[in-house]
């Protein structure tokens, strides 16, 4: 068993990547990363600072006016519609949403949604009654 091991060790030294002399990557793919990294982000007339010894910096430029703004990848969202208008429309179109499932509503869906018909139903006869009154 010897024999084939002696036998199989030249063999397997010329075919080892270790035998080739040149480096066909060169010196720069073998050698180690920077130690750090930097991705700043700056605004307005601000200067990206100074990289220190084996530190890369990258440096984005943005207007004054983006910098105590959310990022606009965050502010929009790709298939959602663009939405304007403040925070209280919005609480208020999502409040009408969640109204058709609570009790009181008059709604098939939800715990109790019968419950509201009957208010429904008279706040509408109220509505035509004055609407008959305010004609004479």
């Amino acid at each position: 068993m010897s024999k084939r091991i002696a036998l199989l060790l030249p063999l397997g030294l010329l075919c080892s990547p270790l035998s080739a002399q040149d480096n066909p990557l060169g010196d720069a793919q073998m050698s180690a990363p920077p130690e750090r990294i930097s991705f700043l982000v700056t605004f307005g007339e601000d200067k990206c600072p100074e990289a220190v010894g084996d530190e890369i910096v990258v440096c984005a430029a943005q207007p004054e006016s983006e910098r105590y703004r959310v990022p606009k990848s965050l502010r929009e969202t790709e298939g959602a519609p663009v939405r304007g208008g403040s925070w209280t429309s919005a609480l208020e179109s999502l409040d009408g949403y969640a109204r058709a499932v609570l009790p009181n509503s008059c709604s098939v869906n939800g715990s109790n949604g019968f419950t509201g018909c009957t208010q429904q139903a008279l706040q509408q006869w109220f509505a035509e009654r004055r609407g008959k009154n305010e004609g004479r």
